[in-house]
């Protein structure tokens, strides 16, 4: 089979398995807030999800482990109506290409690509030409594009410096992106991840608030990489001091187990229709900070921990007028938005270490998913176990 059709085929199987897997509820994981209906990044109206996922064993001994995760926030709007957006770097040992315009002009053009570290030129390279044949130029007369583009390190299981991540891969991720149920774990940029010593990748969840009279969305996508075992905490359960009889020493550089600092990468993408301008919006990329420290994590030095929020609200002050008008949600009311985030962070990574799979991987490298009948033994033992109704 080919390398474009064997792509393909794991476009197809693995794109929308969302719904077949089990997903951290399911096992019991109890979570504070409300979840949207499909407890995903999707559940904020508008927003869609595209993954390539590329496995491959190469006849020259490689493995190909790795893939591409786009987000829209309008969907194919997209192209045509940037949003509002801020982005917030915990610990900078990362890439998140477009942040220097997202700071100074406070709106995201176009859609938050995720991918691994060393395929973050193809991806935004490739996400300018889409733009280019999605339609014509704007006001000035040019398809001016800074696409932002967020990397995790997958050089263990993943032949990383074989650059097998393509500009097709990044058409089709952008082509056939869809709301609806999203896929996690070993999918997408996430597919050659580990987090915290067990395989990890894609993950999202969402939560649903009501303020002063508004419902409220927010929903969070990460693509998750860090950390290691010690101090590892589900549901406020020091799990990782307990699931240890796996560790394996995949002599990676983030997070190996011959290592006893907090590092690796996650990337967090939050969506929201709240309506939130953007340096409200900064300041909620930054509570995801909050849900990751719920996981035990402190965000080591070698570790890249970037966040970017968006608002799909205020469609109408995107349109190039002279004069601009936005609602926005008072900064007294905006703690049940902060919540939320944090909320739904620590389930997106939950949810993608409970949907991993086992991987063998580049150089013999192998990283093993978390038992889930030994995850629930130890929600029970802290009486932490809330089974699913």
């Amino acid at each position: 089979m080919s390398r474009f059709l064997l792509a393909l085929a794991l476009f197809a199987t693995t794109a929308f398995a969302h719904a077949a897997e089990p997903r951290a509820r399911d096992l019991g994981v109890p979570f504070d807030g409300k979840p949207g209906p499909l407890n995903a990044i999707t559940d904020v109206a508008g927003v869609t999800v595209g993954q390539v996922t590329l496995i491959e064993d190469l006849a020259n001994g490689h493995k190909v482990r790795t893939g591409v995760t786009a987000i829209l926030p309008r969907g194919r709007d997209t192209y045509d109506t940037p949003v509002f957006a801020g982005w917030f770097a915990l610990n900078g040992n990362g890439e998140m290409t477009g942040t220097a315009w997202l700071d100074e002009g406070g709106d995201l053009e176009g859609p938050v690509m995720l991918t691994n570290t060393h395929s973050v030129g193809v991806v935004r390279d490739a996400t300018i030409a889409e733009r280019v044949k999605a339609g014509g130029a704007d006001s000035t007369g040019y398809w001016w594009s800074l696409p932002v583009v967020a990397e995790t390190w997958d050089g263990d299981l993943n032949d990383i410096n074989g650059f097998h991540v393509r500009p097709e891969h990044v058409a089709r991720a952008l082509a056939e992106a869809r709301g609806g149920p999203v896929a996690e774990g070993n999918v997408g940029g996430g597919t050659g991840m580990i987090c915290h010593q067990f395989k990890c990748g894609i993950g999202t969840a969402s939560r649903r608030i009501s303020e002063s009279g508004h419902d409220y969305t927010v929903g969070v996508l990460v693509q998750a990489n860090y950390g290691i075992r010690d101090g590892m905490r589900i549901a406020g359960v020091p799990v990782g001091d307990y699931l240890r009889n796996d560790l394996v020493d995949t002599g990676r550089r983030p997070g190996s187990a011959s290592e006893a600092s907090d590092t690796g990468s996650i990337i967090i993408v939050i969506a929201t229709d709240a309506p939130l301008l953007p340096h409200q919006l900064k300041r909620i990329a930054r509570r995801a900070g909050m849900g990751l420290a719920r996981m035990g994590s402190y965000s080591g030095n070698g570790s890249g921990d970037i966040f970017i929020a968006f608002s799909t609200a205020n469609k109408d002050a995107m349109k190039d007028e002279g004069l601009q008008s936005a609602q926005f949600v008072g900064n007294d009311h905006i703690d049940p938005l902060f919540a939320a985030t944090a909320q739904a962070t620590e389930e997106a990574i939950v949810n993608a270490m409970v949907a991993a799979k086992d991987m063998q991987g580049d150089g013999g490298h192998y990283a093993k998913a978390i038992p889930h009948a030994e995850l629930v033994t130890v929600l029970k033992k802290f009486n932490r176990y809330q089974p699913r109704k």
